[in-house]
């Protein structure tokens, strides 16, 4: 049984970006996606946090809830 934990925090792990609360609300903060751009295809993303996202969304992994999450963050 897989105990990863699949917040916000543990995701910025992941994606090698700082994850405490105030370097998610700057990342957020300072970072948005335009509409009808896909959340992979964001540019401030370096290719191994894009194949990243983009397996684990097409895995349908434990991840997809939090990164859709995140993605829509990034678009409010």
């Amino acid at each position: 049984m897989d105990t990863t934990h699949t917040d916000l925090a543990h995701l910025f792990e992941q994606l090698g970006l700082p994850s405490s609360s105030e370097a998610i609300e700057g990342f957020i903060g300072t970072h948005s996606i335009p509409e009808g751009v896909k959340l992979v295809d964001a540019p401030f993303w370096n290719e191994a946090q894009r194949t990243f996202l983009t397996e684990a969304l097409a895995e349908d992994a434990q991840w997809s809830d939090t990164i859709d999450h995140l993605d829509a963050q990034l678009r409010s």
